[in-house]
């Protein structure tokens, strides 16, 4: 350690906050008046001025078990003290082999390989990697194309940004990958505001793979990726209907199909994935945040059953498929997710999601009428508040409310003129009240 840097204190502020440039974020604002959170517990992020800060976003949709779980941390502990690091490449160690077996058995035989990531940004650059490859292993190279859709986040690697569809996200950053077409997002305002869970009218929007299917042909398109419920958008829930439609076209003109599950998977709308919730299977899914609890940064990409297989005709000491990470299947994270899992199963939390759902539906609709609330979404223990933007401001409105909130010792998201809520599983009933009455109170407060 250098000797101009002293050790911090539990709840002192950095003596330079400069240096880090932060992601995400509006740097300059935050450094004149930053939130910093120096511990966490359970339900709740302590301030660096001692506050208690209820956690309403999993901290960013990811820790759904809740903070500082002590069966996770000890498991971290024993590991690092164990094996810090071992490589995946032309090696192995245990833990991402029992990590995987784990993870395959929540799908029923229909998934049996899973790649690991270190985050949802590389689980989706794999996801289409492993879809190219994948074509060209079973004859059909020239499918190369992807198909994204509007309005979807898929991380920020050149790959995510070009299939995702949120525009700050891709205009700063050049021509990103050739080859990519958008289907239409499936949000109205006019036809589905307010609705509870699925909305009723959209599905229809699913025939729009049809119309790219027949400007680019079948033949070039390898893959279309969406989010079976978009969440960094704004919470955008799919139609009654919409995902087993695309499931449909991919079918009938032999493009796979990817879910991008890095929020919805691990129990955050009542079921394992939103596979089982929708009863749609795609042909790859993208999950990351919630397979550690966040404790470690982890992603894994589950593979449908034969596309694995159609990688292993290559002769015996070759590399099937030339694609990896240092970090992949890292033996710290391996023991976080192996953890995080057992948290999961013992404590029932998938079912309390499932079973907290109704009620937290209730609290998020009884918004409705609320100042500068123009739509209400929600599924699972996810929801959606839109707000009416500040004409001529666009985002401020939400950003203020992100901020009184704060004030307020309650952590939301915000994006675009959207607050999104997505607790731990652990979460219980006084604090989704709690979430929403704060949530009431800020709204009546900005202008």
């Amino acid at each position: 350690m250098s000797a101009s840097v002293t050790p911090l204190r539990q709840g002192a502020q950095p003596n330079d906050l400069e240096p880090f440039w932060m992601p995400f974020t509006a740097n300059r604002q935050f450094k004149r008046l930053p939130r910093m959170l120096v511990s966490a517990q359970d339900m709740h992020y302590v301030a660096s001025d001692g506050r208690r800060i209820l956690d309403g976003t999993s901290g960013l949709w990811c820790v759904n078990a809740g903070h500082g779980r002590k069966r996770i941390v000890e498991a971290v502990q024993r590991q690092v003290a164990k094996l810090d690091f071992a490589p995946t490449f032309q090696m192995g160690h245990p833990l991402p082999f029992e990590l995987a077996g784990r993870l395959v058995q929540f799908m029923d035989g229909h998934f049996d390989h899973v790649f690991f990531t270190n985050s949802g940004s590389e689980s989706v650059d794999t996801a289409l990697k492993i879809a190219i490859a994948y074509q060209r292993a079973i004859g059909q190279g020239t499918r190369t194309r992807l198909i994204g859709r509007e309005r979807g986040y898929h991380g920020v690697g050149f790959g995510g940004i070009s299939v995702g569809g949120i525009v700050k996200n891709r205009m700063f950053f050049g021509g990103l990958l050739n080859g990519v077409d958008h289907l239409p997002h499936t949000h109205d305002l006019e036809k589905n505001a307010f609705s509870r869970g699925e909305p009723q009218w959209g599905a229809h929007l699913a025939d729009e793979l049809e119309r790219l299917v027949a400007l680019h042909d079948a033949s070039t398109i390898a893959a279309v990726i969406v989010e079976p419920v978009a969440g960094s958008t704004g919470v955008l829930v799919p139609p009654k209907g919409y995902l087993a439609r695309l499931r449909e076209i991919c079918d009938r003109h032999g493009i796979l199909l990817i879910f991008d599950e890095v929020i919805t998977g691990y129990g955050r709308l009542g079921k394992p994935f939103a596979v089982d919730y929708f009863g749609v299977r795609p042909d790859l899914i993208t999950t990351a945040k919630g397979l550690t609890n966040g404790t470690v940064p982890m992603g894994a990409v589950f593979a449908r059953r034969g596309i694995y297989d159609a990688f292993m005709d290559a002769p015996d000491n070759a590399i099937e498929l030339f694609h990896g990470y240092t970090y992949s299947g890292h033996p710290v994270a391996a023991a976080a997710g192996l953890a995080t899992l057992d948290v999961y199963k013992e404590e029932g939390l998938f079912d309390r999601a499932a079973e907290l759902a109704p009620y937290w539906e209730d609290a998020v609709h009884s918004l409705k009428g609320a100042r500068h609330v123009i739509d209400l979404r929600n599924i699972g223990l996810v929801a959606g508040i839109e707000l009416e933007p500040r004409p001529g401001k666009p985002t401020a409105r939400a950003f203020e409310s992100f901020v009184k909130a704060f004030e307020k010792d309650l952590l939301i998201r915000v994006t675009g003129d959207i607050i999104a809520l997505s607790p731990p599983l652990i979460v219980d009933k006084k604090q989704i009240d709690r979430m929403f009455d704060t949530v009431r109170d800020v709204l009546k407060e900005v202008a």
